[in-house]
């Protein structure tokens, strides 16, 4: 039986989403439950990767186990052993062909910018930059990145081709704590905290808008943008457009 389950997770004491040998990982903590559970061994694979210290509110993943295991049953089973970081929201049964990265077709990465006062107390959880940002003109370099694009610039790491979709850009300001929601169909290593890093720099007044449509259409990094801090990403969605 193939399962799909939503889960969140504190990205504070991981070193990723995906399994490393002597490390702890998100991956590697759900499967040594569910290997338990089964009685044999058992691998997820997830909808993508998140890195070292990104949290989630609904990363997906799929795994099949041996036997049929009652919904309610295997979520508490799941939970009662799972570290206090890690939580599954929710599990429901899938086809043998459903497959939770490739099936997918959107998701949703919020990332929180702190302008106010250093706060301590959330400085896992989101950027203490605690500067003011010209936020008019971050929303109009934002503007450039939208559609289907070549990413390179904005990826870390060698990719057979860095083509995605970016569907919308939303940036808030709740009281000075900046909110940022990117909406697509791919997002690559580094590529959300990438584009932060080349938005931070119009924010900073330190380049125009249109200079980040040129470091997109020249795939160079020429003005030296810098990947902003993993601790105020989040994984808020991932989206199907039909699971079975």
């Amino acid at each position: 039986m193939k399962y799909l389950i939503s889960i969140s997770y504190d990205g504070t004491n991981f070193y990723g989403f995906e399994r490393q040998k002597n490390k702890r990982t998100i991956q590697g903590e759900i499967e040594k439950v569910l290997t338990i559970i089964n009685k044999d061994k058992v691998e997820i694979k997830g909808a993508g990767r998140t890195d070292r210290g990104v949290h989630a509110y609904d990363q997906k993943a799929h795994f099949e186990l041996k036997q049929n295991v009652p919904i309610e049953r295997l979520l508490r089973a799941i939970n009662s052993r799972l570290p206090s970081d890690i939580r599954i929201n929710s599990i429901e049964t899938v086809s043998d062909e459903f497959h939770a990265r490739f099936d997918c077709i959107r998701k949703i990465y919020k990332y929180y910018i702190n302008t106010n006062e250093y706060d301590i107390m959330k400085n896992n959880y989101l950027y203490n930059y605690n500067k003011k940002l010209n936020i008019n003109n971050m929303i109009k370099a934002s503007n450039y990145l939208l559609g289907a694009h070549d990413y390179e610039v904005f990826v870390s790491g060698e990719r057979e081709n860095y083509n995605s979709i970016i569907e919308s850009i939303d940036i808030v300001d709740n009281k000075g704590v900046l909110e940022f929601t990117f909406t697509g169909k791919s997002f690559y290593r580094y590529m959300v905290r990438n584009l932060m890093g080349a938005l931070l720099l119009v924010g900073e007044d330190k380049i125009k808008p249109e200079q980040v449509k040129e470091m997109l259409d020249k795939k160079q990094n020429i003005y030296h943008f810098k990947t902003v801090p993993a601790c105020g990403l989040y994984l808020m969605k991932v989206e199907y457009n039909q699971v079975k």
